[in-house]
């Protein structure tokens, strides 16, 4: 927003467990930054996937607040439980379609992280590069991806977030869906941690119901 305008914000629901609680995390922020906002709904994911974050039957990982760097044990294992097939590529395909439809060389902006690129390789900005080349023969109109936080990672964004004063009330982290975080499955674990190197107890007091470091 501080570089140009946007147009229009995606939520993709895919049947996750959090669909309902993330629809109305991406309406609030789009609304807060008055930005159109649009919810696309993809029922054959959930129906391709035995993922955690879909399957209600299978148990959400947890992991330990000191194990979040463990890439070869803890973190790899909850990685791969809430794995969900070709998500992010499936999505930013998606997102390609509305960007033939906004003019020239129209740019699809997401959110990865280079903290969980680790584990999750459509994080990288390997990943973004090879999205790159392949939208270059399937768009007309030179539609590109740019993930401008991929090089960061979540404490540099949250620290980031914090100068720009990003309404951290509005966002859900978790994998569950309930009244509250569960501050206990990776996400939240990872948001807590960047929060707590950024001083900011009080907001992790605030977000989360259970308050373990």
């Amino acid at each position: 927003l501080e570089k140009g305008s946007i147009d229009l914000a995606l939520t993709i629901d895919y049947g996750q467990r959090a669909s309902r609680n993330e629809i109305s995390a991406s309406r609030k922020i789009a609304e807060f930054y008055n930005i159109a906002h649009q919810v696309i709904p993809i029922p054959f994911l959930q129906e391709q996937t035995h993922s955690a974050l879909v399957n209600r039957s299978e148990n959400l990982p947890l992991i330990e607040y000191n194990k979040l760097d463990d890439l070869q044990g803890q973190a790899l294992e909850s990685a791969r439980q809430v794995w969900v097939p070709n998500r992010n590529g499936l999505f930013l395909n998606i997102a390609a379609v509305f960007g033939e439809n906004m003019g020239d060389h129209p740019v699809i902006i997401t959110g990865f992280n280079r903290e969980e690129a680790a584990t999750f390789p459509d994080n990288s900005l390997e990943f973004i590069e090879a999205v790159n080349r392949c939208l270059a023969f399937s768009t007309q109109n030179n539609v590109t991806v740019f993930s401008p936080t991929s090089i960061y990672e979540k404490k540099e964004i949250v620290r980031e977030g914090l100068r720009l004063n990003v309404p951290f009330n509005y966002i859900w982290s978790c994998y569950e869906s309930g009244n509250k975080v569960c501050g206990q499955c990776e996400s939240c674990q990872r948001l807590k941690r960047a929060l707590l190197k950024n001083d900011a107890e009080e907001l992790v007091r605030e977000l989360f119901e259970i308050d373990q470091k």
